[in-house]
Order: structure tokens, then C-alpha cells, then sequence
């Protein structure tokens, strides 16, 4: 039975931090492929700079360099809030023969337990946890704390965010002006 790895996020935009964690994923962990899986609107109300189709493009921007990884447009489709057990309930419905795995990064362990229906989640889905911040005594890899909100009062002050930001998605943000 396959197996898809979900990665989602709000992707305000996407960053090297995004990039490097799916990298590492695809790499380590036995998936046959990488979803990333942008919000179509945020479960907590937070306000998305970009429009979902823009967030899109970016992400495809960002999944074209990965082998193995695509972006799901599923949260349009169910026109939710971006419930990740509302997801899974579906995924579960319509790919019986898919199993799925929801990479999380640690920096989301005190607020999960907070989700709909935390412990369905981790019946439907395995869960792979990604290090984000400060080093930790952990056996999860350690990602580059890079931020989205950072990153677009960088844009918007006209600063270099070549270093945080994968260069095809900052090509895109460019031609389109985003984040100005």
C-alpha cells in the first residue's frame, strides 16, 4: 500500500525551511510521495498575505525541484478552514488504498493536542515530527528557523531574502509583485 506524506502550512510564502524539511522527509522515510497541502484558510483566523492561487504557485515552485513531491489543491476542494482531521476523514474516504502520514513540526507539539479530534488524527494518519528552532535534545532533524512573517517584512522593506527563500519562489513572488 502507498504511502503520502502530508505537508501543510499556510505557506505565506514558502521558505528554505519548508524545502529543507520535505527534502529530509522524501529522503528518510519510506513514502512513495510528498503532498504539500496549502490552507485555504486558516483554521485560526490568522490573515494570509497571498492568495490561495498565489500560495499555489509557489508551492509548485518549491515541489518542482523535489522528486517525488506535489501540491495538493485538496483544501480548496473541501472550501474548509483548514482542519487537518476534516482532511484526513476525507483522504481516508476517497484513497482507501493510500495510507498517509502529516509531517509536523515540533514547534507545534504544545498546540496540538488543542486540534479537532487530535487523537482521530493520529489514527488516520502517522505522524512525522520535524525539529523547527532552537537545537533540541531530539532525534528529529534540525531545521533552519526561517519565518514567513519575517520573510514578508523583508520583501516589503525591499530587503535580500535570496538566502531564506527557494530562488524559483522568489522569481514568482517578483513577477508578481507579491508582498510588496
Amino acid at each position: 500500500m502507498a504511502e503520502v506524506a502530508l505537508f501543510g502550512g499556510s505557506f505565506d510564502p514558502p521558505h528554505v525551511g519548508h524545502l529543507l524539511a520535505a527534502a529530509y522527509v522524501l529522503a528518510t522515510e519510506p513514502i512513495d510521495e510528498l503532498w504539500f497541502v496549502p490552507v485555504f484558510a486558516h483554521p485560526l483566523r490568522k490573515p494570509l498575505q497571498a492568495t490561495f492561487e498565489h500560495r499555489v504557485a509557489l508551492c509548485e515552485a518549491v515541489a518542482s525541484s523535489l522528486r517525488g513531491a506535489r501540491v495538493s489543491r485538496l483544501e480548496q476542494e473541501l472550501g474548509g478552514e483548514g482542519r487537518t482531521i476534516d482532511l484526513l476523514e476525507h483522504l481516508r474516504v476517497n484513497s482507501p488504498q493510500t495510507r498517509f502520514a502529516l509531517i509536523l513540526g515540533t514547534d507545534l507539539d504544545k498546540e496540538r493536542t488543542t486540534w479537532k479530534r487530535w487523537d482521530r488524527v493520529q489514527e488516520l494518519a502517522r505522524i512525522i515530527r520535524v525539529s523547527r528552532g532552537a537545537i533540541e535534545r531530539t532525534q528529529e532533524p534540525r531545521m533552519p528557523m526561517v519565518s514567513s512573517t519575517a520573510i514578508r517584512a523583508m520583501l516589503r522593506a525591499g530587503d535580500d531574502v535570496s538566502k531564506l527563500v527557494p530562488s524559483a519562489v522568489l522569481a514568482a513572488i517578483r513577477a508578481a509583485g507579491t508582498y510588496r
